[in-house]
This record gives structure tokens, C-alpha cells and sequence, in this order.
């Protein structure tokens, strides 16, 4: 024996299982089940979304005859904060749950450049990669000293870069830059950090390779210029005296040619001095030996 029972639907029961699928900057998806199995009708939900930093409200309503349904939230704002309520538009009782919306990107490229008596901050623009930006929005910097455990506001610009003065020597900063607070600082830009070191020249490693540059350009340019310099002089003076030897060689070896042989005779010194040594010396000339005069 068997019985087949049929439960009524309540439509007082709340959906079920609502939960955040995916989170983006100005949208987000979310999905709930109907409050009980297979609806034999089309269900006609209400999701409220409460902005908690504007402390504005928006209804929008969503038709559906399926068990799970998923829906996408939008135009909303990077970094902010709601309040989703969702319930069947008889006004039964509510799911709810909260959602913080991707902030926007942290500014790229922050880099040092050392002054004399200051120091400047620069970064590559944030509207490049978010279109959600507007430069008219800026930026703001905040800066840590490590030494004293002290967090102080810089200031905002609308600018690529931000001067910074009146450091002390001996103390370790952390820069930061981000896309600008909105409403009372509840909607901030991710922010990009960088370590500065004040201790003796003054630099990290980060500032050294970004604000030296033209300091080791003039010292190596002149260094090459010389070496250059020395170089050419070295190659003239040889040059010359190689053009010196090879016309005294020449100028000897003329002045040692025989015409009648043809070629140039060379002797040395010992070798003359000992023919002078041998040779008789002549003492005069006989009368029984005819002269010839040519």
C-alpha cells in the first residue's frame, strides 16, 4: 500500500542558498534556489541592492520558473560596498547577504628620482589599463616612516608625479600611491608601495637604478673620451717614428750601394778595424817597376 502526498508551496519561505558567484569591478553575479523544488509556475523575485558607502538603494525585479536562478548585478563602483537582499515580490521573508566589489588597479611603474634637497614621485597613468578611471579623480600619497611608526597624508594631485620634501636623513620611508579616496575614504584604488632608504646616500635599490642614470653617464662619458683620446695619440707617435726609422734605414742603405755590384755592402767596425790591422803599409815604389796611369 502507498499513499502519494503533495506538499503546498509556501510562498512565505525565503530563497535559498543565495551566495556570490563571481565579483568584478562593476558588476557582480549572484545565484539563489527557489524556496522549495521544481516551481510549477513562473516566480517573480525582487533583489534589492543597498549602497552602503552612498547610502542609496536600487530594486530590480527577475521573472523565473527554474529552481536556481543567477543574476547579474550592474553598474556598480570599483572598491565599493552593498547590501544585497533577495525575496519573492509577495514580500515573504529575505535572503541577504554582502558584497565588496574589485577595487581599482594600482598605479604602474612607481619609481624615485633624487633631487637635491628633494625627492620626486612618478608612475605611469592609471587610465591606461582601467577605463573606470578618470584622471580628473587624481591620486593621493601617503608616506610611512618606519623609524617613528608614523603614517602621514601627503596629499592628492591629478599629475604623473608628486614632490616630496623635508625628509630626514637616517630614516626609512614606504611611499604609497593609489586612485583617490571617494566619500569620506570608503572607496580607495589598490595602492602601489615603495620602499625608500634615507641612510646614507639616501637611496634603495629601486631609486638608485631610476634616479642615477645621468650621474654615471658623466663620469663614464668623460672617462671614455679620454681613454679614446690617449688611444689616438699613442697611434700617431707610433706611426711617426715608424716613418722615421724607415727613412734613416733607407737613407743608410743608399749611401752603402754599389752601383758597380749592384747591391749595398754593409761591414762593422771590428771587421774594418782588423783589415786595417793586416794590410801592409806602403812605404814607397821601385825603380824597376813601371807605373801605369790610366
Amino acid at each position: 500500500d502507498y499513499v502519494v502526498v503533495k506538499m503546498i508551496p509556501d510562498n512565505r519561505l525565503p530563497p535559498r542558498h543565495l551566495h556570490s558567484v563571481h565579483t568584478g569591478k562593476t558588476f557582480a553575479v549572484i545565484k539563489w534556489e527557489s524556496p522549495y523544488d521544481s516551481p510549477d509556475q513562473d516566480m517573480l523575485y525582487a533583489v534589492a541592492v543597498k549602497d552602503l558607502v552612498r547610502k542609496t538603494d536600487k530594486i530590480y525585479k527577475v521573472k523565473s520558473r527554474n529552481s536556481t536562478v543567477e543574476y547579474t548585478i550592474k553598474k556598480l563602483e570599483p572598491g565599493g560596498k552593498y547590501h544585497v537582499i533577495v525575496q519573492l515580490g509577495n514580500m515573504s521573508k529575505e535572503s541577504s547577504m554582502k558584497i565588496n566589489t574589485v577595487p581599482l588597479s594600482a598605479p604602474d611603474a612607481l619609481k624615485i628620482i633624487t633631487e637635491n634637497d628633494h625627492i620626486l614621485l612618478f608612475w605611469k597613468s592609471l587610465a591606461l589599463k582601467e577605463s573606470n578611471f578618470n584622471e580628473s579623480r587624481g591620486y593621493e600619497i601617503h608616506m610611512f616612516d618606519s623609524l617613528m611608526n608614523i603614517t602621514a597624508y601627503l596629499g592628492n594631485t591629478t599629475e604623473n608625479f608628486f614632490k616630496v620634501s623635508n625628509l630626514k636623513i637616517g630614516h626609512n620611508y614606504s611611499f604609497t600611491v593609489q586612485a583617490r579616496c571617494l566619500y569620506g575614504g570608503q572607496m580607495c584604488g589598490e595602492p602601489a608601495t615603495l620602499l625608500y632608504d634615507e641612510l646614507g646616500t639616501g637611496e634603495d635599490s629601486s631609486a638608485t637604478k631610476s634616479g642615477r642614470p645621468t650621474d654615471v653617464a658623466a663620469i663614464v662619458v668623460p672617462v671614455l673620451f679620454v681613454l679614446l683620446v690617449t688611444l689616438g695619440i699613442g697611434f700617431v707617435v707610433l706611426y711617426m717614428r715608424h716613418r722615421r726609422l724607415q727613412n734613416s734605414f733607407t737613407a743608410f742603405a743608399n749611401s752603402h750601394y754599389s752601383s758597380r755590384l749592384g747591391s749595398a755592402i754593409f761591414s762593422s767596425g771590428d771587421d774594418l778595424g782588423d783589415e786595417d790591422d793586416e794590410a801592409p803599409m806602403i812605404t814607397g815604389f821601385s825603380d824597376d817597376v813601371p807605373m801605369v796611369i790610366a
